[in-house]
């Protein structure tokens, strides 16, 4: 178990119990936009700064709490791709897991804005086509910002991702 973490929902809780979250969780070391090290640390920054009245934030929990989870698994540097991808690989644990669609979709869609910034020169009609195909826009918008505000970020991408979204 994962003593930090307090599950507020049911659903949470299942999540929690599945051993693929927590290996997950305890992946990874400090790196490149992510001098935390492990996902677990990172999810925890996030969930910190999600405040109790947000009307988001049970969705933006969910997101939180799956988004970087299958780094695990997933093969750096090849985004898109459906058996390496960790975008995907969090999207199909979260329809395994009964999650709400959005949450699943807007998780195979959460570096998507990066990749944007990162490899197309933050092409801004780009970035409207893949916020276009979000089953919720606000969301994806307010998650894409929670998780590039965290420590270790590039502060040039969220100023480049608000400006072309606000």
């Amino acid at each position: 178990m994962i003593e930090w973490f307090v599950p507020e929902t049911t659903l949470e809780q299942r999540l929690l119990d599945d051993p693929e979250l927590q290996r997950g969780w305890a992946w990874g070391s400090p790196r490149h936009g992510h001098p935390e090290g492990a996902v677990g640390r990172h999810v925890a920054m996030m969930l910190a700064a999600i405040a109790p009245d947000d009307p988001l934030r049970a969705d933006l929990r969910l997101l939180t709490l799956l988004h970087d989870t299958f780094k695990v698994d997933a093969r750096e540097g090849l985004p898109y791709e459906p058996d390496t991808d960790h975008a995907l690989l969090a999207k199909r644990f979260a329809d395994r897991h009964g999650c709400p669609r959005r949450i699943a979709d807007t998780l195979a869609l959460h570096d998507a804005p990066y990749w944007v910034w990162h490899r197309r020169g933050g092409d801004r009609e780009l970035l409207e086509q893949i916020l276009q195909r979000a089953p919720d826009r606000e969301l994806l918008i307010r998650f894409v910002e929670l998780d590039a505000a965290t420590l270790g970020k590039d502060p040039a991408f969220l100023a480049w991702f608000r400006a072309s979204t606000h």
